[in-house]
């Protein structure tokens, strides 16, 4: 395609868009119009003319080299003027052929020979329409230019409304990164509230009966663990910073993308489960959201 597709290849694109390019050239016409929507996979459609399924090859191949996901719909429509002005040749010959015959069989079999010049005209190969050849190679450019012109401003498109989406990822991340933060310092004042309260308990049971230290510390210890987030944390923060520096870095990375809000939402989920802190399980809660939210997002992410 041209240079402008060239140096747009690492913008975020989304696979939404429409494009639409119209070329005239002497007495030939073609429309070209193109949709897309999101898709696993690459799935072109093409709509044309049968004149035009030569070409459908390679027209498929040009969609390549700037489409790499979507369900693409290629609609084209393809007018010459100069069809409707065929010539109409005569055939003298071959109308005399079928005169000696009529007139042999007039003879044959007694009969009149009654022919008009309608009933000659109808007989095979007298009147032939003289068909035009037409230039495979100049179809071919304006089919290309059309396409070109179609696929640019799709790409256009695309890109615009992935450089929106960009934008909202990454301050969605941002709020998760703020979540992420909120949990890390949250986790050790769950302890020590944990202590406090299996302190205090101890010493409403014991009343002044002197108190294991020993076993307080190893209940901790077996809370602390059981709650422990730290992986998850790390982890889930470590997601979070590939997926901002995708869509900084730019180019086809959507399925990148999803791969990691996956991963995303699953330590999340793990988090949640751990959680015996009500305002950790509300940040958690607000972390599913987010990452629901972003991986909406991202299956509209060439």
């Amino acid at each position: 395609m041209g240079d402008g597709a060239v140096k747009e290849t690492l913008m975020i694109k989304s696979m939404t868009g429409f494009g639409r390019c119209e070329i005239s050239e002497g007495t030939k016409k073609i429309s070209m119009e193109i949709k897309a929507v999101n898709h696993r996979y690459l799935d072109v459609t093409v709509k044309m003319p049968k004149k035009l399924n030569m070409f459908e090859a390679a027209i498929r191949s040009e969609l390549k080299q700037d489409i790499q996901r979507g369900k693409v719909d290629l609609f084209i429509t393809y007018e010459d003027t100069s069809e409707g002005m065929a010539l109409i040749q005569y055939n003298k010959e071959t109308a005399a052929e079928y005169m000696r015959y009529f007139a042999q069989m007039a003879s044959d079999f007694g009969l009149e020979n009654d022919v008009r010049v309608s009933t000659l005209a109808r007989c095979p190969e007298v009147l032939v329409m003289d068909e035009q050849n037409e230039d495979e190679e100049e179809i071919w450019k304006l089919l290309q230019r059309a396409l070109n012109g179609a696929v640019q401003n799709l790409v256009d498109a695309r890109i615009r409304e992935g450089e929106n989406l960009k934008a909202d990822l990454l301050q969605k991340l941002d709020e998760m990164l703020e979540s992420v933060a909120f949990i890390e310092e949250r986790s050790p004042q769950i302890i020590a509230d944990y202590r406090e309260r299996l302190t205090d308990k101890v010493r409403e049971m014991l009343g002044e009966r002197t108190m294991d230290e020993g076993r307080i510390i190893t209940e901790v210890t077996i809370y602390a663990d059981r709650i422990c987030v730290d992986e998850e944390l790390v982890r889930l923060r470590s997601h979070i910073e590939a997926v901002k520096k995708a869509l900084i870095d730019g180019g086809s990375i959507g399925r990148k993308l999803d791969f990691l809000a996956q991963e995303m939402n699953r330590e999340a989920n793990t988090i949640l489960s751990k959680s015996s802190d009500l305002s950790v399980s509300n940040c958690g809660i607000e972390l599913k959201t987010t990452i629901e939210k972003v991986r909406e997002q991202i299956q509209n992410i060439e």
